[in-house]
């Protein structure tokens, strides 16, 4: 793995700004060996950690600010309902990625970005009426 000095995330667990680590998943997931030569960024403070966009050019660019397990949790549920939206062909992943964020009223949506539960919620509700 390619030494990369620490970058400044968002740590959804501290709730700041920390200067996350970069390890693999050696240390996170130490009893899955198929993922030991993945990237992931570490918040130390806490333990927390997010996975890197390891099948790009740049495969140590964070997936998003770093979440606590409830909020992996319910990013991973909101993905279970949003991705089927798009994947059975109800609407393109772009329009339902533009709805979503114009509900929230933000530029763009991505769910990695989500930094606590109450936006989480905000999103489900969203999602569930896309899918309904």
């Amino acid at each position: 793995m390619t030494i990369v000095s620490p970058t400044t995330l968002y740590c959804c667990g501290c709730q700041k700004d920390v200067q996350a680590r970069l390890t693999d998943g050696r240390e996170v997931y130490p009893h899955r060996p198929d993922l030991f030569g993945l990237p992931y960024w570490k918040c130390d403070t806490c333990g927390n950690y997010v996975g890197c966009h390891h099948k790009t050019k740049d495969r140590t660019r964070p997936l998003g600010n770093i979440p606590t397990k409830e909020l992996k949790n319910a990013r991973q549920h909101i993905h279970r309902i949003l991705d089927p939206i798009w994947q059975n062909g109800k609407m393109p992943r772009g329009k339902v990625y533009a709805v979503i964020a114009s509900q929230l009223g933000i530029a763009e949506y991505h769910t990695a970005e989500i930094k606590t539960i109450e936006d989480a919620r905000r999103v489900y509700a969203i999602v569930k009426g896309l899918a309904a």
